[in-house]
């Protein structure tokens, strides 16, 4: 508790009656945003925002001592207190405060009118206050939620007498409510769960600068432990009492005052009460920091990457310190060792001699080798963590390491949890230090959705699916991964390509050459053949291959699979890559991956590599491959009771082509949906995809104009967002239409029977009165444009539309309103959403299957850019 005190006056002086009031609010509210104005001119001069959140405080207390005399009398047996945030003399632009008045229940009671009088006055003077009413005895029973503990071990007396503050302080004391050990165990386990609701990283997109890991209340967290197990009142005085390091309460100084920073500055460009980083303000607020765009990095980008270090040195110490309050209440125990260099230490591992970093620096692999081999330690002794950091300056770059340090860290990556190994690295900068590119990416956001982490923390990411590949557990999320991992030769080299594929992001030019270009320099300093070298070097810099031909190539074409397969060359790259692609994707964004991709990249995967097989100079052929589609679907619709001229009934119903573009299972499941209708009547089916999320769609009917748009139409209305289309002409003048769809929204739960039903219930209509429904456009979209890219290719069947412009909600149903609108035929299309961007490819011909004429093109590209200036709009 704060000693401060300003006491009651000694003269007993009638207060003013509440005639005034209005006019005294509309005073101190005018007096107090004239303080605010000073104060964030201050700020955006460079003033400490420390010293501005005193100052504001301050002003705050010139207020509520003067709301408070204008309502209490001077002989109240009221004592007045602030309390959390306020109490500790901190309030930010947007900031409440929070109020305790100490009074007996007939003192509450008496003066009940006047308090709800002086809370109105406070509200209506522009400061948002809450305040509780209690006596010393009800304080300590509502001590018994830690929260409001943790309150009152703020409190700052602003009207009080000593004996009203000593009461207050014994209300609380340890040994009344919340002995140390047990309010240390409350907070921690709060902590915990406080950093689990922001997925336990600092690092996400928005995040949230008090709460969050690596926050602002971590900060607070370790004060309030310090004092209620200590008796002091800041942190810097556990460095004489020898739980914290000097360095260690400067740098947590130093950090504190840049969040404070800012959150500062948040609170003024948001005008409200908010917290988080959010996508609305981050630009705004880079630039009132004074950070600037340059070739490399946008503004915002710096920004963040300013946040995502200080929060992660953070969260480092804290963890550290939070081990010496747990060793404190436990005491030491006797050290176990492990070899010459190392020991546990309560289950957790130490080195054995103080400074062995320092005498030494090629300890630092040691370390991790030790820790590598014994999985039930609990973590790093906090001593030895802050050993690491300060020795941290010795550790060398790999360019300057001995040879024999290189093969350690080599060995690292052979050895037992090598992906943890990595991580932990990462995490206590180690990494950084010895690959000096992935210290610059560190932190390092991308101001877009596509990525959801910072490059550093999507490239651990990535690494941790390979761990995943390499387990005994399967995972459904991969149809092949796990049986393709145990054909890697060396699984090191894979874990190097994942290190450096996106190493290379920041510093203009394309990353996947200059991370290439360090990802052969690594190899080579560090001993690899020039085999194993150019390997990984070919991994970074063809990342993006199999994830682009997947989504943006029709991978039933053989001559897809037969151009791929020639970049490819052979079946170890082939492996490598799929691997390197799934935990790639996969690590982008949790919503990134799904079934549909899952089977995409084991499609390509598997008909690369009966490619190979065959030899790159004997291509399949397209009837061979017609023929081979054709009798694998026969054999599962026999084993499925259809006898064969059943089989060849259903077959005639469908378009030649179809054999050519679609797998056996497919065929098979579409030929059992015609069986079940009679010839001439449409046919709408759908099915779950075996094992993934999504469903495929088939639409059979003959074709009208606009069939297609109402088809998209229909299914966008239903709540399903389309992945993939294959328009195709069937017999008799049908359509032959498969969609692999999605649900927009992930937790909705889709019965194939029900959405077959519901599509064949709307497609019975007039379907010329069909429009796509209107839908405002998400927040997180509003703040990424895009400018709409269009190009038109004459290819073979048509005409070949590009399309890059800003994802939204109907997109693909308002792009076939136009095409319908220009009596367009729609033959192929593919949609590919990266984040905020959405690329799609789509094929189309004229009424005639001709190609689209210049005319056309033009017009037809001004109607498409209207539309999506439009929905850019909305």
């Amino acid at each position: 508790m704060h000693a401060s005190v300003e006491p009651h006056a000694a003269a007993t002086e009638p207060a003013p009656g509440p005639e005034g009031d209005a006019a005294w609010s509309a005073d101190a509210r005018a007096k107090l945003a004239q303080a605010d104005a000073r104060l964030a001119r201050r700020f955006d001069a460079g003033d400490l925002a420390d010293r501005l959140i005193a100052l504001r405080a301050r002003a705050a207390d010139v207020l509520v001592r003067a709301a408070w005399r204008r309502c209490i009398e001077d002989d109240a047996p009221l004592a007045l207190f602030a309390v959390g945030g306020y109490g500790r003399g901190e309030l930010f632009p947007q900031s409440d405060i929070d109020l305790l008045v100490l009074a007996e229940p007939e003192a509450q009671q008496a003066h009940q009118p006047a308090l709800a009088r002086f809370l109105t006055l406070v509200w209506d003077a522009g400061l948002h206050a809450s305040q509780a009413v209690r006596s010393a005895t009800e304080c300590t029973e509502a001590a018994a939620d830690q929260t409001v503990l943790t309150a009152l071990i703020e409190a700052r007396p602003l009207l009080a007498w000593e004996e009203e503050i000593r009461a207050l302080r014994d209300a609380i004391a340890p040994e009344r409510v919340w002995p140390p050990r047990a309010y240390f165990d409350a907070k921690t386990e709060e902590q915990r769960l406080r950093h689990a609701r922001f997925g336990d990283t600092s690092d996400n997109l928005e995040p949230n600068i008090k709460d969050g890991p690596g926050g602002l209340r971590d900060l607070h967290m370790l004060g309030w432990l310090a004092q209620r197990s200590f008796g002091v009142q800041a942190l810097e005085q556990l460095v004489d009492l020898g739980h914290l390091g000097r360095d260690e309460a400067l740098a947590l100084e130093r950090e504190r005052r840049a969040l404070c920073r800012l959150r500062y500055g948040l609170h003024l460009v948001a005008g409200r009460r908010e917290e988080r980083l959010r996508f609305d303000h981050q630009k705004l607020l880079a630039a009132r920091l004074g950070f600037v765009d340059d070739e490399a990095s946008l503004a915002v980008e710096k920004m963040m990457q300013g946040f995502y270090r200080s929060a992660g040195i953070v969260r480092r110490i804290d963890e550290r310190l939070l081990q010496r309050f747990e060793e404190h209440f436990d005491g030491a125990s006797e050290p176990e060792p492990i070899d010459a260099d190392f020991e546990r230490r309560r289950g957790y591992l130490a080195a054995r001699a103080p400074d062995w970093l320092r005498r030494d620096p090629a300890h630092v692999f040691a370390l991790f080798s030790a820790w590598a081999a014994d999985r039930d330690l609990r973590g790093l002794h906090s001593q030895t963590a802050r050993e690491l950091a300060q020795a941290l300056h010795q550790v060398p770059s790999y360019e300057e390491a001995s040879p024999a340090l290189r093969e350690d860290f080599m060995q690292l990556l052979r050895g037992p949890q090598p992906v943890k190994t990595l991580e932990r690295m990462a995490r206590l900068g180690v990494l950084g230090r010895w690959i000096p590119a992935f210290q610059q990416v560190s932190g390092r956001m991308q101001f877009d959705l596509f990525h959801v982490y910072t490059v550093d923390q999507h490239t651990l990411a990535v690494l941790r699916n390979m761990a995943k590949f390499s387990s005994n557990e399967e995972d459904e999320r991969f149809a092949i991964a796990h049986r393709v991992w145990p054909s890697l030769r060396k699984p090191e080299l894979l874990l190097l390509a994942g290190l450096f594929h996106d190493i290379g992001k920041g510093r203009g030019g394309d990353h996947s050459e200059l991370g290439a270009v360090d990802a052969r320099a690594f190899c080579e300093a560090h001993d690899l053949s020039e085999a194993d070298t150019a390997l990984v070097e070919w991994l970074v810099q063809r990342h993006l291959l199999m994830s682009t031909t997947a989504q943006k190539q029709d991978i039933t074409d053989p001559e897809v699979i037969h151009r791929f397969a020639g970049i490819v060359a052979d079946r170890q790259r082939l492996d490598y890559l799929y691997l390197l692609t799934c935990a790639d994707i996969a690590g982008t964004s949790p919503k990134l991956w799904n079934g549909w991709k899952d089977r995409l990249l084991a499609d390509l995967h598997t008909a690369t590599r009966l490619a190979l097989r065959r030899g790159l100079g004997h291509p399949v052929a397209e009837p061979e491959r017609i023929a081979e589609n054709r009798e694998a679907a026969r054999a599962l619709l026999s084993a499925a009771g259809h006898d064969g001229d059943a089989i060849d009934a259903m077959f005639a119903r469908m378009p030649r082509e179809n054999f050519l573009r679609s797998r056996p299972d497919q065929i098979a499941w579409q030929a059992a949906a015609l069986h079940e209708v009679a010839p001439g009547q449409p046919v709408v089916a759908a099915r779950a995809l075996p094992g993934r999320d999504g469903m495929e769609v088939l639409v059979h009917m003959r074709d009208q104009d606009g069939l297609f748009a109402a088809i998209v139409i229909a299914l966008d209305r239903l709540g399903m967002g389309i992945l993939q289309a294959r328009v195709l002409d069937g017999p008799g003048g049908t359509i032959f239409d498969t969609f692999q769809v999605l649900p927009a929204d992930t937790r909705q739960v889709s019965v194939p029977a029900e959405l077959a039903e519901a599509l064949a219930r709307a497609l019975s209509g007039d379907l010329r009165q069909m429009r796509p429904a209107r839908r405002s456009q998400p927040r997180h979209l509003r703040h990424f444009r895009i400018t709409p890219q269009l190009d038109f290719t004459e290819i073979a069947g048509g005409t070949r539309i590009g399309l890059v412009c800003n994802d939204r909600p109907g997109l693909l149903a308002d792009i076939a309103r136009v095409l319908r609108e220009h009596r367009l035929r729609v033959h192929d299309a593919r949609i590919a959403t990266f984040g905020e961007r959405a690329e799609d490819l789509l094929l189309v011909s004229d009424e005639h299957d001709h190609p689209l004429q210049l005319a056309q093109r033009d017009a037809l590209r001004d109607a498409l850019l209207a539309v999506l200036d439009d929905g850019d709009t909305r």
